[in-house]
């Protein structure tokens, strides 16, 4: 075990131990609050980009499986804990964290505060961070305030599949859908299935007409990484679909798409919600949902009023309760919705399930108001799962 530094770019130093690679590596800093799940926090696409500190103290109990994978590889920039655990105890387990975080490259640091680096970040917002294993202070601060900001940055075709694949249902097809892949994870598909859904999963710079070309009864806009004011791509072939007034889904970067689709605003958050116990207030049916979270961009718009659209009047379905951040749109005069949080909720919770069950029942009911499909399509290959970029 290796002396580590993580540098904050406001020149805030923490000092540990190596953990994962040996290296350097830039990223922008944000916290996780899950007290489980960091296998899936760390192949989650969405956290592209980003040095995630855990707030749970300890992490690795578990180990690692072939099973918790949420794409092909961990997307992470950066990971710090504070107490590593020395072996995995789980009957599942079959390697360790650590190992797996040198397998795939990712530098980490352990050992330091990170409830003072949590408390940090609160009160100066997410910013641009360093781990290096190999580097001092000076050089590695040099090199956090020259790298990018996740302002701006368009990092979705980073971590999209190259080409289309497809999720079969589970047991009869009920319905067919085109998914824009925006940084996918396994398990939404997954889901879907089980509901009999077979997912088309397309490129995120899919256009309307591809994500429309083989007549699906729905399109789902997947979560996903950076800054949704950088994906005027995405937007465009969100505004398609709505033109076609096909059923529609999207959830977490999803949902800020068809907000800015609808003609909202987007803005960054201090510091993001990230974790799996945020609560959100479902104002559709007045029940309170613990959810899973991660994102740093939200939709800016009114809670008190639906905002009129080019589609109709659209109104907030979902809020935040910690910060009364907009958690939900609903389109009142055409069909779509969405939510900024995960539905799918691996590793939990899964108090928002339903919201998979409410798509299909939309997609039944709008079923019969449109002409019939087209002529067969070849369907992509079909894989058991998605696996990030290289599906």
């Amino acid at each position: 075990m290796s002396d580590a530094i993580l540098v904050l770019e406001d020149g805030r130093t923490f000092r540990g131990d190596t953990y994962g690679a040996v290296g350097t590596t830039v990223g922008e800093a944000v916290f996780a609050t899950g007290m489980t799940g960091y296998q899936e926090t760390l192949t989650d696409p969405s956290y592209a980009g980003q040095i995630v500190t855990m707030t749970a103290p300890h992490i690795g109990n578990t180990g690692v499986n072939g099973e918790d994978d949420e794409s092909s590889r961990m997307w992470v920039a950066g990971f710090v804990v504070r107490d590593p655990a020395r072996r995995p105890a789980n009957w599942r387990a079959t390697g360790s964290l650590d190992d797996e975080l040198v397998a795939q490259g990712v530098v980490g640091i352990s050992g330091i505060d990170t409830r003072a680096l949590t408390r940090h970040l609160r009160e100066r917002g997410a910013m641009r961070a360093g781990i290096s294993s190999e580097l001092g202070v000076e050089e590695l601060l040099a090199r956090v305030q020259a790298a990018e900001s996740m302002t701006g940055a368009d990092l979705a075709p980073t971590v999209s599949t190259g080409e289309p694949y497809v999720v079969p249902a589970v047991g009869e097809r009920r319905f067919t859908i085109s998914a824009l892949d925006l940084g996918i994870k396994t398990a939404t598909p997954r889901h879907l299935a089980e509901l009999g859904v077979e997912t088309h999963v397309l490129p995120s710079t899919a256009t309307a007409e591809e994500l429309l070309a083989a007549g699906p009864d729905g399109v789902f806009l997947s979560n996903g990484p950076g800054d949704p004011a950088a994906a005027d791509y995405a937007v465009a072939a969100v505004r398609g679909v709505l033109d076609a007034r096909r059923p529609l889904f999207g959830i977490c970067f999803g949902n800020q798409i068809l907000g800015r689709a609808l003609g909202l605003g987007t803005y960054k958050l201090r510091f993001g919600h990230r974790g799996l116990n945020q609560p959100v207030l479902d104002r559709v049916s007045g029940t309170v949902r613990v959810t899973s979270h991660n994102h740093g961009f939200a939709v800016d718009a009114p809670l008190d009023r639906p905002t009129d659209t080019p589609y109709g009047p659209v109104e907030v379905s979902h809020v935040g309760l910690n910060d009364d951040v907009v958690e939900g749109l609903r389109l009142l005069e055409a069909p779509a919705f969405s939510v900024q949080f995960h539905p799918e909720s691996a590793a939990g919770p899964h108090d928002a399930a339903p919201l998979f069950q409410r798509f299909v029942d939309l997609m039944e009911t709008t079923r019969g108001d449109r002409p019939e499909k087209g002529p067969a399509v070849s369907p992509p290959p079909v894989v058991e799962h998605s696996t990030g970029e290289n599906a």
